[in-house]
């Protein structure tokens, strides 16, 4: 191995929160803080159960004010949770949640790291949570961050002891990092080869709502805590850290959890649980030794930081560079690899701010193929007038180097292109926890050097090996794709490495409720020039496909060709999936490419396998129009028009009193009423509709934040926080005989199996007697739950309130699902009094 490569593997240690974005340019304030940190060897780690669980208060308050090391550990990637601005659940929210704390991180300061926890949804009870997670995996998956991590101190978000009191997944948290906390300690404790760390305090991050009010708070005994004032304000960068806080909380827009900076004072409490008593109860690391005297040799560091720290010319920050490059030299031959390994790296980056050193390589592509040649335009300037000298740059892992040998003279710029082969055998562009197919509560990864990381790792890089007037220092940066938009103007991108082809179905799930062939369209997308094969489609026993088999020529990159395979279902009932499968030179390809493309986060690719759920249902239905109003994360209509509705997606704006008239049922999306401000205007219409004969189906609300304060319906109807967590909770009729459960579709206890995540969630709790409730489930010994499907007459027509939760199991192919919201459409238009006769 050569001494870059050598360099490159300890790289990729350190460098695991890197992904494609606008490279920071900091100012000489944010230098100087920098170097502050660079001065502090103490390290914090957080430990919560998902995305938007993390006290940023307290992560800003640690790296920017005590400048600590500090990290964010979420159990999951908060696959469970619902989506307010675009229509991705489950895998793919995990990726844009796992993007957005990325970008929380960078906003805060922190760093970020998960277990292999799957977010299977709300859990009431931590044995329950544990036992879907695989406990003892995902507490080995705590140890090994801890121990690659090395916290001096840990806290958790919740108590460890809050069993049934709050989200299971909360209180798993805060049981695995207390176990964790004493196995990362054990030798005999073996967890990925990681060496045994021993953290010195665990802490409860406690705070007055866990006392139930502040009132309550104020009587507790206090001895065992530490409080901080976060509302610091640093004047370096003209906010609070309460203001960095909320910026940091607004990363997390996929949840809704926009947050408005404040300023002033702000207590925020710790508990110690575990480690080493505190004598005078005011410092965390009371007792630990964080600076650079607690590794070897780090004496002469520290008297050099504290000089550059002391003499820093604000107005040239590159005076500095000759004393950074001394510490720089000492701390590569630092024995204590953690600290030398994670120095090295800071300390570069702000050598090479101050220096207003910009280095990239630009792929002429966003995407490339294996065996593809891209070009790599280089660009390199010194903004200083320091002697800096551009030896050589070599990509990674081609193991390709190429002299330059030029002096980076002040504001130069050095620009040049190469061309680069991307090698066979380099990974496709994914997230790395989705690559093999996991569990309903864990994800399954193969290479367990990845266990921990926030995302994969983009294997094309470019190293600039430098000379510092004598010194010698290579950086490492990804190779990035970057465009100007005519409207947001310098865009960057993951450089990204995909299949030379992928395949997908259009539809996700297919329901067939008729013996009548339907075309199921799959199209294919060429990320190479000239691809030629053949298109053949999977289908499950019992059903017919034709053709077997098309041929295609695909003739440049990024065309998309397009054909239909007629699928014909069996007599009776079945489901299964169908699978396109490709087959070029010999090669099979059978993954689609989904891009994830929001403003806030990179744009992302996933590779996900390509297949369609495919239902032969014996469905009738009565009504064939609809009016939907669409929630948040709501993609119901389409699989509406699935089975034969003609659904019109209305926006609330134009709603008049009479245009509501000609449809046959009214629908509002999950939490419409939450967040389209609209309707409280318009709920008035929508009532007269239901009165004059219309059927309007609402979907699960939250109590808090409605926008209709009194008239969410016709009748006294109260929100509350029950739900069935359960989805295979025992279902129990309560009105056999009524309507909905009865017409133009038998509902019968068997329609409730392969429901997916939950039963549903956010029931009523409380409703006026004009309200009939219809089924009941309970769980976990809890009393009965009976307000999941509720149904009034009001005047002429229906209203209808329901918690199931229906946006995921249409999605998910649920045959019960289909037929029962068919009957939620179809009430009132069935001839009853008839049918109750037979």
């Amino acid at each position: 191995m050569n001494k870059f490569l050598l360099f490159f593997s300890v790289f990729l240690i350190i460098s695991i929160q890197g992904y494609a974005q606008q490279p920071k340019k900091l100012s000489a304030d944010e230098i100087h803080e920098s170097i502050k940190k660079l001065n502090f060897l103490g390290s914090v780690l957080y430990v919560a159960a998902h995305p938007d669980d993390e006290n940023t208060r307290l992560i800003s308050y640690f790296s920017n004010e005590v400048h600590a090391r500090t990290a964010y550990l979420a159990i999951t990637r908060g696959d469970g949770g619902q989506n307010l601005i675009g229509p991705e659940i489950r895998d793919l929210l995990g990726v844009i949640r796992t993007n957005e704390l990325l970008k929380a991180r960078e906003t805060d300061g922190g760093e970020q790291f998960f277990t292999r926890a799957n977010d299977f949804g709300y859990s009431k009870h931590p044995d329950e949570t544990l036992s879907l997670w695989n406990k003892k995996e995902v507490l080995n998956d705590v140890v090994k961050v801890i121990r690659k991590f090395q916290p001096d101190v840990i806290i958790n978000r919740f108590n460890a002891e809050s069993a049934g009191k709050t989200h299971g997944h909360h209180t798993s948290s805060a049981i695995l990092s207390t176990e964790a906390f004493d196995l990362a300690a054990d030798s005999n404790y073996k967890s990925n080869g990681e060496a045994p760390w021993t953290a010195k305090r665990l802490f409860f991050n406690t705070h007055w709502w866990f006392y139930g009010s502040r009132e309550e708070f104020d009587q507790v005994d206090k001895s065992n805590m530490i409080w901080f004032d976060t509302g610091v304000y640093f004047p370096t960068l003209g906010v609070s850290n309460s203001e960095i806080a909320s910026l940091s909380r607004s990363m997390h827009k996929s949840q809704g959890f926009g947050s408005t900076g404040t300023r002033g004072s702000d207590k925020e409490y710790v508990e110690l649980i575990k480690g080493d008593k505190l004598l005078n109860g005011s410092d965390v690391f009371e007792g630990i030794n964080t600076t650079w005297t607690r590794v070897e040799g780090g004496a002469e560091i520290l008297g050099i930081l504290e000089q550059v720290e002391k003499d820093f010319d604000f107005r040239d920050p590159s005076k500095s560079i000759p004393k950074l490059m001394k510490a720089y030299q000492l701390i590569s031959n630092v024995k204590d690899t953690h600290w030398r390994e994670y120095k090295s790296k800071e300390i570069k980056d702000i050598i090479a701010s101050c220096a207003g050193l910009y280095l990239e390589g630009i792929a002429s592509e966003a995407t490339a193929t294996n065996n593809q040649s891209v070009a790599i335009k280089i660009e390199a300037i010194n903004r200083s007038d320091q002697k800096i000298s551009l030896e050589t740059i070599a990509f990674v892992p081609q193991d390709i180097s190429i002299k330059v040998n030029q002096v980076l003279l002040n504001n130069e710029p050095f620009s040049k292109e190469e061309k680069i082969k991307i090698p066979e055998g380099i990974k496709f562009t994914s997230p790395y926890w989705l690559t093999e197919k996991g569990s309903i509560g864990m994800y399954s990864v193969a290479d367990k050097s990845l266990i921990g990381n926030p995302a994969s790792l983009h294997e094309l890089k470019i190293a600039f090996n430098l000379d510092f007037d004598g010194v010698k220092m290579t950086i490492v940066k990804d190779i990035v794709y970057k465009y100007n938009d005519p409207v947001k103007g310098e865009v960057y991108q993951p450089f990204d490495i995909v299949p030379e082809i992928a395949v997908d179905i259009t539809s996700k799930v297919v329901i067939f409720s008729e013996v009548i062939p339907k075309e199921i369209p799959v199209k294919l997308r060429a990320y190479r020039d000239s691809i030629r094969g053949s298109l053949a489609l999977k289908i499950p026993s019992g059903w017919k496909v034709e053709p077997k088999q098309i041929d295609f020529h695909l003739l440049g990159k990024g065309e998309e060709q397009s054909f239909s395979f007629t699928v014909t279902p069996p007599e009776g009932q079945s489901e299964g999936y169908v699978n396109p499968v490709v087959t070029v030179n010999g090669k099979t390809y059978d993954k689609s490419i989904v891009e994830i493309n929001y403003d806030h986060i990179p744009r992302q690719l996933v590779l996900l396998p390509a297949e369609s759920k495919v239902v032969r249902l014996n469905l009738v239905k009565k009504g064939q129009s609809i009016a939907y109003i669409k929630g948040a994360g709501d993609e119901m209509p389409k699989y509406l028009k699935q089975i034969g509705y003609d659904v019109a997606e209305i926006d609330p704006v134009s709603i008049t009193s009479n245009s509501l008239s000609d449809y046959d049922a009214v629908i509002l999306g999950i939490r419409a009423y939450n967040t389209i401000p609209e309707l409280k205007i318009k709920q008035p219409i929508i009532l007269d509709y239901v009165k004059n004969g219309g059927n309007v189906i609402v979907q699960y609300n939250t109590s808090q934040n409605l926008v209709v304060e009194d008239n969410l319906a016709p009748y006294m109807l109260q929100l509350s926080r029950d739900r069935i967590t359960d989805e295979n909770a025992e279902v129990t009729f309560l009105d056999k005989a009524h309507e909905l459960l009865n017409l133009p579709n038998k509902i019968v206890a068997e329609d409730f199996n392969g429901w997916v995540q939950e039963r549903g969630l956010y029931f009523p709790d409380k409703w006026a007697d004009e309200f009939t409730p219809l089924l009941s489930f309970q769980e976990n010994g809890e009393g009965p739950m009976k307000g999941s499907l509720l149904v009034a007459k009001y005047g002429k027509g229906h209203y209808i309130y329901t918690g199931l939760s229906f946006f995921r199991e249409l999605p998910a192919g649920v045959p019960g699902a289909y037929k029962l919201f068919t009957n939620m459409i179809s009430i009132g238009k069935n001839d009853f009094e008839t049918e109750l006769k037979k």
